[in-house]
């Protein structure tokens, strides 16, 4: 299995979890329109919102990221100031979550229909699924 074809691979590049060809979202990350999503794969037709409220879930593991943010971000703080403040401590995690959110939000999606949604095989060797 080559390294385009591997289920890290698919996260962190947002692609579709069944063919881990066509990508997830319309636009470039870091625009007004981080958040739109295709409605289905462009490449094998695998819908990415297989029903309503899928991605709620997918909160949860945004708020792990940022839980982790948050311990990283105290800890290389206590590695180079003497004293932290809360001032300090919550500049630091606003401009770095609000920095990451477009990342946040696409790795959290990624992850959690990467969780339910199993690779099939490549896009030219799995039949295309019919929308309704």
């Amino acid at each position: 299995m080559s390294q385009r074809n591997s289920l890290l691979y698919s996260i962190v590049a947002c692609k579709c979890p069944r063919c881990r060809e066509g990508s997830m979202f319309k636009e470039a990350m870091y625009s007004t329109k981080f958040a739109d999503m295709h409605q289905s794969c462009p490449c094998c037709g695998q819908s990415f919102e297989p029903e309503p409220g899928y991605y709620y879930g997918a909160m949860y593991v945004s708020f792990a990221f940022n839980v982790a943010i948050f311990l990283v971000s105290l800890f290389i703080l206590y590695q180079f100031v003497e004293e932290v403040t809360m001032a300090m401590m919550m500049g630091i995690v606003v401009v770095v979550v609000v920095g990451f959110l477009p990342v946040i939000f696409r790795l959290s999606r990624s992850l959690w229909i990467n969780i339910f949604i199993r690779y099939e095989g490549p896009c030219g060797e799995i039949p295309k699924k019919l929308h309704e």
